[in-house]
């Protein structure tokens, strides 16, 4: 159909495609992919692989340990018994500097994963990640945000990074009121952004570790009170429901990177 005098002139308004990704656990080689296509890329944490659940020969304890212990330790933390894991583990590292092999192994990956991300890359920290190695590893095109929103093709994105404390004790994990301190610093968005979830069974069950995570209380909470388009987060690698919508806003768990090497896509 033609445009008669009195019709609108079709918009000229260039759309923005944003890539999402969450939970890399090592994935160099597709997460230098992952912005293809896409005006900007989001990373939402966990960049760091100690111990790949699915393969025990990949990330940081088997490199120290090896497999088999690798495998001992996948099998109490799965079956729940998680003071006889850390006791197994307190064994494995006596003797050892813990601290000093662990930050040497991360910034060994953090090197590679960083080199990887696009520009630009908005990126905020898992519960795996450790913060205080960020600034040395990101360059200029990487915008790290925690607490604090950003603008992306006119819309306002907020980010909160980490996890809530839990018996697996990871580098990055914080008090419930202090992870509600930087919700609430955030105020209205357009797009919340965290590495967990709210705290809904249907998005904090994990079906394969057959265990709920952690999922956040005040997250929930200022979903409903300020409504944002969208809430994203990763953490739970394979929910028992990937989407749902809490009132006006659409929460998604944007998915396992390190396994599907797939973004998920905002467009608008």
């Amino acid at each position: 159909m033609r445009a008669g005098p009195d019709s609108p002139a079709p918009s000229t308004r260039r759309r923005t495609r944003i890539h999402v990704v969450s939970d890399v656990h090592g994935n160099s080689e597709a997460l230098a992919r992952a912005g293809d296509g896409a005006d900007a890329l989001i990373c939402l944490g966990d960049l760091v692989l100690f111990l790949d659940y699915a393969d025990h020969s990949r990330g940081i304890f088997p490199d120290l340990f090896g497999v088999e212990n690798a495998d001992r330790i996948v099998a109490l933390r799965t079956a729940r018994r998680y003071e006889e894991a850390r006791e197994f583990g307190r064994g494995l590292w006596a003797g050892m500097d813990r601290n000093a092999a662990i930050v040497s192994a991360v910034r060994k990956q953090y090197a590679e994963l960083f080199a990887a991300f696009p520009t630009p890359t908005y990126a905020t920290y898992g519960n795996v990640d450790i913060p205080g190695l960020w600034s040395e590893y990101a360059h200029p095109g990487t915008t790290v945000l925690d607490g604090e929103r950003a603008e992306i093709g006119g819309r306002v994105f907020g980010f909160v990074g980490g996890g809530l404390k839990t018996p697996m004790n990871t580098p990055y994990e914080i008090g419930d009121e202090e992870y509600a301190a930087k919700i609430e610093a955030l105020g209205p968005v357009d797009v919340l952004c965290t590495h967990i979830p709210p705290e809904v069974p249907e998005l904090t069950y994990d079906t394969v570790a057959r265990r709920f995570e952690r999922g956040s209380r005040a997250l929930l909470d200022a979903i409903r009170r300020t409504r944002p388009r969208y809430a994203l987060f990763g953490h739970v690698h394979q929910p028992l429901v990937r989407r749902m919508r809490i009132g006006a806003t659409e929460c998604v768990n944007v998915g396992h990177f390190a396994s599907s090497g797939r973004p998920w896509a905002l467009e608008w």
